[in-house]
């Protein structure tokens, strides 16, 4: 697979992740500064690795949620929240997961993934997302 076939594929499997409505803001937020990184993500996170076969999208999402637990990273978790239905995944098994990071990445930082996920999903539900 070529670059440019690589980056189709992975615009094709972001938007089916993501969600048109994310990736056209993304896409219209570009700058001179920001075009390769959006490139290289494009290209990298969703055409090299979301679009392997070794494991199901529904793993990856529910992989996906506990590393930004892990990391810290706010922003990128309420948007792996938000995403996660698109890939299959049910609110109990997204409790579950973050359950798992109580233990691994620390009760502080579950519990901050729990109140994020409580307001992404109030969010979800009205409509709001």
């Amino acid at each position: 697979m070529d670059e440019q076939e690589r980056h189709a594929a992975g615009m094709s499997v972001r938007r089916a992740v993501l969600g048109d409505a994310h990736v056209d803001r993304a896409q219209a937020k570009r700058t001179e500064l920001t075009n390769e990184f959006q490139d290289l993500i494009t290209r990298y996170a969703w055409g090299e690795i979301w679009t392997r076969p070794g494991l199901p999208r529904h793993t990856r999402s529910l992989m996906t949620i506990c590393m930004m637990v892990a990391l810290n990273r706010e922003e990128e978790l309420k948007l792996h929240l938000r995403a996660a239905a698109n890939n299959g995944v049910s609110r109990d098994e997204i409790k579950e997961a973050l359950l798992q990071t109580a233990i691994y990445c620390g009760v502080p930082a579950a519990n901050s993934a729990f109140a994020l996920a409580q307001q992404v999903f109030a969010q979800v539900d009205a409509g709001k997302a």
